[in-house]
Protein backbone atom coordinates (compact mmCIF):
# COMPACT_ATOMS: atom_id res chain seq x y z
CA UNK A 1 0.00 0.00 0.00
CA UNK A 2 1.29 3.58 -0.92
CA UNK A 3 0.44 6.14 2.07
CA UNK A 4 0.58 9.97 1.54
CA UNK A 5 0.69 11.84 4.87
CA UNK A 6 0.25 15.70 4.21
CA UNK A 7 3.54 17.04 6.30
CA UNK A 8 4.40 20.56 7.71
CA UNK A 9 8.12 20.20 8.83
CA UNK A 10 8.25 17.30 10.53
CA UNK A 11 4.05 17.12 12.06
CA UNK A 12 0.93 15.87 10.19
CA UNK A 13 -0.47 18.97 8.44
CA UNK A 14 -3.81 20.28 9.46
CA UNK A 15 -4.40 21.03 6.29
CA UNK A 16 -4.13 18.45 3.11
CA UNK A 17 -4.30 21.27 0.44
CA UNK A 18 -2.08 24.00 2.80
CA UNK A 19 0.69 21.48 3.47
CA UNK A 20 4.41 21.94 1.78
CA UNK A 21 5.30 18.38 1.29
CA UNK A 22 3.56 15.34 1.42
CA UNK A 23 5.47 12.22 2.90
CA UNK A 24 4.74 9.14 0.47
CA UNK A 25 5.65 5.28 2.03
CA UNK A 26 4.98 2.06 0.96
CA UNK A 27 4.09 -0.27 3.30
CA UNK A 28 4.21 -4.23 2.68
CA UNK A 29 3.29 -6.58 5.37
CA UNK A 30 3.62 -3.92 8.38
CA UNK A 31 7.26 -2.93 6.89
CA UNK A 32 8.01 0.62 5.11
CA UNK A 33 9.87 -0.09 2.05
CA UNK A 34 10.18 3.57 0.65
CA UNK A 35 9.84 6.85 1.83
CA UNK A 36 9.36 9.74 -0.43
CA UNK A 37 8.88 13.09 0.12
CA UNK A 38 7.16 15.52 -2.75
CA UNK A 39 6.78 19.04 -2.86
CA UNK A 40 3.15 19.60 -2.77
CA UNK A 41 2.08 20.95 -6.51
CA UNK A 42 -0.38 23.58 -5.69
CA UNK A 43 -3.65 24.14 -4.41
CA UNK A 44 -6.70 24.09 -6.36
CA UNK A 45 -9.97 21.95 -6.68
CA UNK A 46 -9.05 18.76 -7.78
CA UNK A 47 -5.69 18.78 -8.52
CA UNK A 48 -3.66 16.99 -5.72
CA UNK A 49 -6.40 14.23 -5.56
CA UNK A 50 -5.23 13.42 -9.20
CA UNK A 51 -1.76 14.54 -8.70
CA UNK A 52 -1.53 11.51 -5.91
CA UNK A 53 -3.62 9.12 -7.47
CA UNK A 54 -1.13 9.19 -10.14
CA UNK A 55 1.92 9.00 -8.00
CA UNK A 56 0.07 5.07 -6.96
CA UNK A 57 -1.23 6.80 -3.37
CA UNK A 58 -3.55 4.64 -1.95
CA UNK A 59 -4.82 6.36 1.09
CA UNK A 60 -4.05 9.83 2.54
CA UNK A 61 -3.11 10.78 5.77
CA UNK A 62 -3.89 14.88 7.12
CA UNK A 63 -5.26 16.40 10.32
CA UNK A 64 -8.30 17.45 8.20
CA UNK A 65 -10.24 17.54 4.71
CA UNK A 66 -13.02 19.26 3.48
CA UNK A 67 -15.94 17.33 2.33
CA UNK A 68 -15.34 17.56 -1.84
CA UNK A 69 -11.86 16.93 -1.10
CA UNK A 70 -12.69 13.48 0.47
CA UNK A 71 -15.22 12.94 -2.42
CA UNK A 72 -12.80 13.39 -4.87
CA UNK A 73 -10.11 11.21 -3.15
CA UNK A 74 -12.92 8.77 -3.24
CA UNK A 75 -13.61 8.80 -6.68
CA UNK A 76 -10.06 8.01 -7.29
CA UNK A 77 -9.93 5.06 -4.61
CA UNK A 78 -8.32 6.03 -2.37
CA UNK A 79 -9.09 6.10 1.35
CA UNK A 80 -8.77 8.90 3.28
CA UNK A 81 -7.78 9.03 7.29
CA UNK A 82 -8.27 12.29 8.64
CA UNK A 83 -8.18 14.23 12.14
CA UNK A 84 -4.40 12.56 12.60
CA UNK A 85 -1.90 14.65 14.81
CA UNK A 86 1.22 13.85 15.83
CA UNK A 87 5.25 13.35 14.27
CA UNK A 88 5.43 12.08 11.04
CA UNK A 89 7.92 9.39 12.98
CA UNK A 90 4.73 8.44 15.47
CA UNK A 91 1.96 8.42 12.20
CA UNK A 92 5.07 5.74 10.64
CA UNK A 93 5.23 4.00 13.69
CA UNK A 94 1.28 3.68 14.00
CA UNK A 95 1.10 2.62 10.05
CA UNK A 96 3.76 -0.22 10.84
CA UNK A 97 1.83 -1.66 13.68
CA UNK A 98 -1.78 -1.00 12.32
CA UNK A 99 -3.27 1.25 15.18
CA UNK A 100 -3.55 4.41 13.08
CA UNK A 101 -6.88 5.78 13.97
CA UNK A 102 -9.07 8.64 11.82
CA UNK A 103 -10.77 11.28 14.10
CA UNK A 104 -12.86 14.48 13.38
CA UNK A 105 -11.52 16.54 10.53
CA UNK A 106 -9.84 19.46 11.90
CA UNK A 107 -11.40 21.66 9.43
CA UNK A 108 -14.41 22.88 9.85
CA UNK A 109 -17.45 22.97 6.99
CA UNK A 110 -17.69 26.48 6.34
CA UNK A 111 -14.83 27.60 8.12
CA UNK A 112 -13.11 28.08 4.37
CA UNK A 113 -13.41 31.33 2.10
CA UNK A 114 -15.31 29.80 -0.33
CA UNK A 115 -13.63 29.45 -3.50
CA UNK A 116 -11.10 32.10 -5.05
CA UNK A 117 -8.25 34.10 -4.59
CA UNK A 118 -9.14 35.59 -1.03
CA UNK A 119 -9.11 31.71 0.62
CA UNK A 120 -6.43 31.84 2.11
CA UNK A 121 -6.79 29.05 5.19
CA UNK A 122 -9.61 27.01 7.37
CA UNK A 123 -9.35 28.55 10.78
CA UNK A 124 -7.07 26.23 12.66
CA UNK A 125 -5.94 26.87 16.32
CA UNK A 126 -2.24 26.43 14.73
CA UNK A 127 -0.91 25.84 11.16
CA UNK A 128 0.67 22.62 12.95
CA UNK A 129 -1.15 19.91 14.28
CA UNK A 130 -1.30 19.29 18.04
CA UNK A 131 -0.91 15.33 19.56
CA UNK A 132 -2.81 14.31 22.68
CA UNK A 133 -0.30 15.62 25.34
CA UNK A 134 -0.72 18.75 23.72
CA UNK A 135 2.91 19.44 22.15
CA UNK A 136 3.53 19.75 18.33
Amino acid sequence: MRVAISTDRDAVSVHFGRCPVFTIVDVENGAITKTDVVENPGHHPGFIPEFLHEKGVNCIVSGGMGRRATQLFNSLGIQTIVGVTGTIDEVLAKLQAGTLTAGESLCQPGAGKGYGLDKTECDHPDKKAINKEGTQ
